[in-house]
């Protein structure tokens, strides 16, 4: 059980998930809503702004693509996608689309529950913040206190995996990590065969990143072994 009365949305065309999903929120101490299409559920994120959204690809109209890019123009919260799709493609789709997880129907309660306080942890202030407030290197400067990056002034927008992915590159800068000891880290030892979710991420680092240090790249690739954040300007 949590202490916290943390809240959920569930975004889902099916009833029947809808009523099973808020149940077993529900039984976890969350307060949780549920919308079965779109616009409501857009509606219900500006209205309650929930601590985590849990969200169905397909369902008619509005697809969860478009509902997740919707959602990212406005907030950073953490979302899971959830859909009977399985393929690779449906997965790093969703990612690209702002998705911090990704869990495929059918399902098992408990296996949803995992990922849900899995996602929740990575947008927790942690130790290692605490000891180092700020870290600063050119236009790039990382506040680890109040979970932001900056980038020649400007903040940078990260859902919370992106956010605890640079941080993990960060406080080991200089250092080669591994994909296992990144995907064990940012995700947890479930996901070590993932390597697919580390690509797409450090993608999307990249690519926010960039707008503010031009031809400047701190996330250096070491092929065949993990990435490294770069110590010196």
């Amino acid at each position: 059980m949590v202490s916290k009365k943390l809240s959920m949305l569930v975004i889902d065309d099916d009833a029947s998930i809808l009523c099973l999903l808020k149940r077993t929120l529900d039984l976890e101490g969350y307060r949780t809503f549920t919308a079965n299409e779109g616009k409501s559920g857009l509606d219900l994120v500006d209205r309650e702004m929930p601590d985590l959204i849990i969200l169905d690809i397909t369902m008619p109209g509005m697809d969860g693509y478009t509902i997740c890019q919707h959602i990212r123009e406005f907030s950073q919260v953490p979302i899971i996608m959830v859909t009977a799709r399985g393929n690779e493609e449906e997965k790093v789709r969703g990612f690209e689309c702002g998705a911090d997880d990704y869990v495929t129907k059918p399902f098992f309660n408990r296996e949803l529950v995992a990922r849900v306080k899995s996602v929740l942890k990575r947008s927790q202030i942690g130790d290692a913040m605490v000891r180092q407030p700020t870290f600063k290197i050119g236009n790039f400067e990382m506040d680890f206190v109040k979970r932001m990056v900056i980038i020649a002034g400007n903040k940078v927008g990260l859902t919370p995996t992106e956010y605890q992915l640079l941080q993990e590159l960060v406080l080991n800068r200089g250092k080669v990590l591994t994909h296992i000891q990144l995907l064990q880290k940012v995700w947890g030892p479930e996901y070590l065969s993932e390597t697919e979710y580390l690509h797409v991420f450090i993608g999307r680092l990249r690519s926010k990143l960039h707008l503010g240090l031009g031809d400047q790249r701190y996330i250096i690739t070491v092929p065949g072994v993990g990435y490294q954040f770069k110590d010196t300007a």
